[in-house]
């Protein structure tokens, strides 16, 4: 049986990406290896250091500037994180700057807010009730 071990999250710049993922959304370093302009960065939930890997990928294939854009042009998140209390870690996250297209929503057995990575992307954080 194959399980998700490493997932890509394509971004426009990796040291910009890096603040935003490691510092505001409080995901651990777990590899960061140069591999000719870019890096192996990846990283783990916190605590969960054998967990999946985000991969932060640079966004250089000339297809993923136009699917990055149809999917911001269509307000769709491009992966999604799960929180504790998205009411909370929305005002946590709106005070450290970042920008919210959707604020936090009640719809049904999920609670939803979505907002911007300053990457290029729209990442949805959900809670479960």
């Amino acid at each position: 049986m194959a399980k998700i071990i490493v997932t890509s999250i394509l971004v426009d710049d990796q040291d910009r990406a890096l603040l935003f993922y490691r510092d505001k959304l409080g995901f651990e370093v777990k590899h960061d290896m140069p591999m000719g302009r870019h890096r192996w960065l990846t990283l783990t939930s916190p605590g969960d250091e054998d967990g999946v890997e985000l991969l932060l990928e640079p966004d250089e294939h000339p297809a993923a500037k136009s699917w990055k854009s149809a999917l911001i042009a269509d307000g769709i998140p491009c992966t999604m994180f799960g929180v504790d209390d998205v009411f909370a870690e929305h005002d946590r996250l709106a005070g450290l700057g970042v920008a919210f297209t959707q604020p936090p929503t009640v719809m049904g057995p999920v609670t939803t807010a979505v907002l911007e990575d300053g990457c290029g992307n729209l990442i949805q954080i959900v809670q479960r009730h």
